[in-house]
């Protein structure tokens, strides 16, 4: 047997992500970490480059990836119990550390319980496949994030038993959830807290008014999620994200250790019996191992650190950053997307234009996210910047003097 054909078939797809523009580029490598020196912070090598990088296309808002406290927290419990888990949860694979994790997230998002998983993306999945029966019906954020998108793919419902609103658009919510059909007894509503690509954020507190003034309509009730992946750590006056800034909780919380905690895998916390349900109903819990017992270590020594003096510390540093960005665009004349969050999108509005814009930084050293026709439609062309709390007030005035001499 060959994949010849097979491979033939394929390249013909590639051709045409490529020619359509959704093709992605070559992956790069850094091959080295450059710890901060002076007034400037880190930098990184890449394969194939001389330059010195700073990354501003990085989710570790509270840059604790590098941080000795997660390092040593990792390596002890390496050490400790090895590098693998050995097994899945149900089969003996949960250490000490799983359970900790858990009731450290659980207590962070002031929720009776949580339950972890490799990812967030797998964490929605794995919501959507434990709340989902025939009289369930799901809306969403018309920007959701894909894994949003694919976990109501996968909850084996009905077309017609699915909503999209405009995006933060309380009044098309509304309509959404007045075209429910009567013999639905279970209604879920799920949003981004942070919308990743222009740093916004879902208005909870009016999302959570709304499900209200509908529960009483089915027998359920109407549950609000969010995926505050972005928001988490990073965001809201003690970093328990769009929750803490909008001061209202919805019903489930689903979040990630991959950005501002500097770590991996996800979570989803919620009330008792919605994770004991998770635990038994999750195909992306039940059916594949967990996070090692050293991301655990560091998870949980990240989110301590994010809940004490150090923590607030690094929570103002980044958005001191944040605004010092915002104030070099605004002083340049530059359109952005307004919001405190540290995704920072510039709005070019040209494909050629972003391309060679961010191949311009590139050169200077400097690493963003480009997105062009036809990822975003034509007219929406952005560079996402995203500021770090590792970033320095020279780090951030030398992007901003990039910036005011492109043409």
């Amino acid at each position: 047997m060959s994949t010849n054909k097979l491979d033939i078939s394929l390249t013909k797809e590639l051709e045409v992500l490529r020619q359509e523009g959704r093709g992605k580029s070559p992956e790069r490598i850094i091959e080295q970490y450059i710890p901060a020196r002076g007034e400037f912070g880190p930098r990184y090598k890449m394969v194939g480059s001389n330059n010195e990088f700073i990354r501003l296309n990085s989710n570790s808002y509270l840059s604790l990836s590098n941080h000795p406290e997660l390092m040593a927290a990792a390596d002890k419990a390496t050490n400790e119990f090895g590098v693998g888990p050995g097994a899945v949860r149900f089969i003996d694979g949960t250490f000490i550390h799983h359970d900790k994790l858990e009731k450290r997230v659980a207590k962070f998002t002031d929720k009776p319980a949580a339950k972890i998983f490799n990812s967030a993306y797998t964490s929605n999945c794995g919501l959507a496949l434990t709340l989902s029966n025939k009289k369930t019906h799901w809306i969403g954020d018309q920007l959701n994030h894909n894994s949003i998108i694919r976990a109501m793919r996968i909850s084996n419902i009905p077309r017609e038993n699915k909503g999209i609103f405009k995006h933060n658009d309380m009044g098309d919510l509304k309509r959404c959830l007045d075209e429910v059909s009567p013999d639905i007894e279970r209604v879920i509503v799920i949003f981004d807290g942070i919308f990743s690509m222009r740093g916004d954020y879902a208005p909870i507190d009016k999302i959570n008014q709304i499900c209200k003034a509908y529960d009483s309509k089915f027998k359920d009730g109407v549950i609000a999620i969010v995926d505050d992946s972005h928001g988490i750590g990073a965001y809201g006056d003690t970093g328990r994200g769009t929750s803490d800034f909008c001061n209202a909780s919805p019903d489930i919380i689903v979040g990630t250790f991959g950005k501002a905690f500097g770590v991996n895998g996800g979570f989803i916390a919620a009330s008792k019996p919605i994770i004991e349900t998770v635990r038994q109903k999750a195909d992306t819990y039940i059916y594949t191992n967990p996070l090692s017992v050293a991301d655990c270590a560091a998870a949980i020594k990240a989110i301590d650190i994010c809940d004490s003096d150090e923590g607030l510390n690094l929570l103002r540093s980044l958005k001191e950053r944040t605004a010092q960005f915002r104030q070099g665009l605004e002083r340049l004349g530059k359109e952005s997307i307004e919001g405190p969050h540290p995704v920072v999108p510039l709005m070019v509005r040209n494909t050629p234009k972003t391309h060679d814009l961010v191949k311009y930084l590139f050169d200077h050293g400097v690493l963003v996210v480009g997105l062009t026709f036809p990822v975003v439609p034509k007219g929406d062309e952005t560079i996402r910047f995203q500021i770090n709390a590792c970033h320095t007030p020279a780090d951030i005035e030398y992007v901003i003097e990039l910036l005011s001499n492109f043409d």
